[in-house]
């Protein structure tokens, strides 16, 4: 499966405002790994941000006045997220902003909702956490992740702290390893001593309970990340 993690920042929190979109940040995560493809800008949006904003993220007026308008990456951008599920934290704010930027583009483009499935780990973190904070801020600290660099709010960062959520509210996984890391790994690793015997080891398979048990959680992941399966009993294993 292919997912985009996706975040914005903005001039102000209400695009009915005229607020418009000034960074945009996504990485790619193929069968719950990140790849090392991200699509990353900042946008000039033709007005000043609104002081609140500002505090956020810190992105000057003066700093995005040379950066490029929405229109001129609009087709980059879609090319990018088309087909995946886009997983966002409070979907809504940000889809209705990016819906916004492309209409104004006045080019015929549907709804990023017409093109991609949308997974919104708000309302997932609500279900696993009622009556808790479930900011992305909240998140980290809850499932021990590192966000010590996070004094300001930027796109791409934040998508980095969500892939980490993500993956760690719909099944545990928090660390992955690229293909440089295992290959250190093996190179650190002191080699063992090769005993030339034969040993025979029992072979164990696993009982009905245990393939019930193994196959329900399996479908908690998979329901957890969007893809529901129903539990098994013991009548669908043979």
């Amino acid at each position: 499966m292919r997912q985009i993690i996706l975040d914005t920042e903005t001039t102000g929190r209400d695009v009915n405002d005229k607020h418009r979109v000034i960074e945009i940040g996504c990485l790619e995560l193929i069968d719950r790994r990140l790849t090392k493809r991200h699509f990353h800008c900042f946008l000039n949006p033709g007005r000043d941000n609104e002081a609140g904003a500002f505090a956020v993220h810190g992105l000057s007026t003066e700093f995005l006045r040379d950066k490029p308008e929405f229109k001129v990456i609009a087709d980059e951008l879609l090319e990018f997220i088309q087909g995946s599920q886009l997983i966002i934290h409070n979907a809504p704010f940000d889809l209705g902003f990016l819906d916004n930027e492309f209409k104004l583009t006045k080019k015929k483009y549907k709804k990023i909702s017409e093109y991609c499935q949308i997974l919104d780990t708000l309302p997932l973190a609500r279900q696993l956490h009622p009556g808790q904070r479930n900011s992305l801020d909240a998140l980290c600290k809850r499932y021990a992740i590192d966000n010590s660099k996070r004094d300001k709010h930027g796109a791409l960062l934040d998508a980095e702290l969500l892939a980490q959520v993500y993956l760690a509210m719909t099944g545990g996984q928090t660390h992955l390893f690229d293909e440089e890391q295992i290959v250190h790994a093996m190179q650190t690793t002191k080699p063992r001593k090769i005993i030339n015997e034969t040993v025979i080891l029992p072979v164990i398979y696993a009982n009905r309970e245990e393939l019930i048990a193994h196959q329900n959680r399996l479908t908690s992941i998979n329901k957890l990340s969007g893809q529901y399966k129903w539990p098994i009993n013991a009548k669908e294993i043979n």
